[in-house]
C-alpha cells in the first residue's frame, strides 16, 4: 500500500489519507508506504519562492512515524528528477522501485512533469502495470477545506488555534539551545535561546505565546518570545526565539528542545522601561499558567 505526496504539516487531511493507507494495509496482509520530497518540490522549481515549511523534514518524520506509517521514503527532488514523466514515475518509481500493490492518493493529486499526471492516468495505468488506485476526497473543517497553504496563512497570522484546529497536532518549533544575551535572567525570567534546525522554517508573527516544552521525555509548560526585544534597546537588534520554562531548573545550553505552540498571547512591544517589560511578563505568566489551567 503505497501513497505520495509532499505532505508539510501532516494536517487532518493528510492524517485521513494516512488512516486509510494503514487500514487497508492491514486488509490485504501488506506494508503501507510513503513516499514523499525533499526539499519542497516549489523550493526548487520556484527559486524565487520565500517558501517557509510547516514542518522540517525532522518533524515531519517524526509525525509520519506516529501516525503509524510502515515505511517513508524520502525522494530528493532535484530540477532532473521534476523532468520525470508521469508514465516514467509509476513505472520506475511506483513499481519497479516499490512494487506498488494499491495506491492511495488525496484529492485533486497531481505528479511527473508540469504536474501532468493526475488520478485519471493512474486509473489507466493500473491494469497495465497490476495496481489498484483509490482516491480520498476533500476533508473539511466547517465546509472550509484543509489545505497546507491556509494553514500558512493562519500561522504568518498568529492564529496558532486555527492551525492547530488544521493540523490535528500543535505547530512545532524545534532545535538548538545556544547561547544568548543572558538578559532574561536580569529580567527574573532565564530563557532559552532557541536555534531551529532549519532555516526554512516557517516562523509566527513577533509576539508571546503559551508553549508546551519538549526535553526528551519531560515536557513543561513555557512562554516563548519571538521578535527584537525593542525595550532592551540593541544597536542592531536581530529577531531572537527565546523560551522560558515555567518550573524548571537547570542548565539548557546545547540540549535539544521541541516546542508545541498553544496560543498567541500577545504582540511584542516596546515598553517605557525594564521595570515596566518585567510587569508585563509577569502578567504574561500569569495569563499562560491560566491558558493550561484550562
Amino acid at each position: 500500500m503505497v501513497t505520495t505526496g509532499t505532505f508539510d504539516g501532516v494536517h487532518i487531511g493528510h492524517q485521513h489519507i494516512l488512516d486509510k493507507l494503514i487500514e487497508t494495509a492491514g486488509k490485504i496482509g501488506g506494508e503501507s508506504v510513503l513516499l514523499t520530497f525533499y526539499p519542497h518540490p516549489r523550493m526548487v522549481l520556484q527559486e524565487a519562492s520565500d517558501l517557509r515549511l510547516i514542518n522540517t523534514i525532522e518533524e515531519k518524520t517524526e509525525l509520519l512515524s506516529k501516525a503509524g506509517v510502515d515505511h517513508l521514503i524520502i525522494q530528493p527532488f532535484t530540477k532532473a528528477f521534476s523532468r520525470t514523466t508521469s508514465l516514467e514515475y509509476v513505472r520506475d518509481i511506483l513499481i519497479n522501485q516499490i512494487g506498488t500493490v494499491k495506491l492511495v492518493i488525496g484529492y485533486d493529486h497531481h505528479f511527473g512533469r508540469n504536474r501532468e499526471g493526475s488520478f485519471a492516468h493512474l486509473k489507466e495505468y493500473g491494469p497495465i502495470y497490476g495496481f489498484d488506485v483509490e482516491e480520498i476526497p476533500a476533508q473539511d473543517i466547517d465546509d472550509v477545506k484543509v489545505s497546507s497553504t491556509k494553514i500558512r496563512m493562519a500561522i504568518e497570522e498568529g492564529d496558532i488555534e486555527t492551525a492547530n484546529a488544521y493540523l490535528g497536532n500543535p505547530f512545532p518549533l524545534s532545535g538548538k539551545v545556544i547561547k544568548g544575551d543572558q538578559i532574561g535572567r536580569e529580567l527574573g525570567y532565564p530563557t532559552a535561546n532557541l536555534k531551529l534546525s532549519s532555516e526554512y522554517k516557517l516562523i509566527p508573527p513577533n509576539g508571546i505565546y503559551a508553549v508546551k516544552v519538549n526535553l526528551e521525555k519531560e515536557s513543561f509548560k513555557g512562554m516563548l518570545n519571538i521578535g527584537l526585544r525593542p525595550t532592551l534597546g540593541f544597536e542592531e537588534p536581530k529577531r531572537s526565539l527565546e523560551v522560558n520554562l515555567l518550573d524548571f531548573k537547570g542548565d539548557l545550553y546545547d540540549r535539544y528542545l521541541s516546542l508545541d505552540l498553544m496560543k498567541r498571547i500577545r504582540d511584542e512591544r516596546k515598553f517605557d522601561n525594564r521595570q515596566s517589560l518585567i510587569e508585563e511578563i509577569k502578567k504574561d505568566e500569569v495569563r499562560i499558567r491560566n491558558f493550561f489551567r484550562k
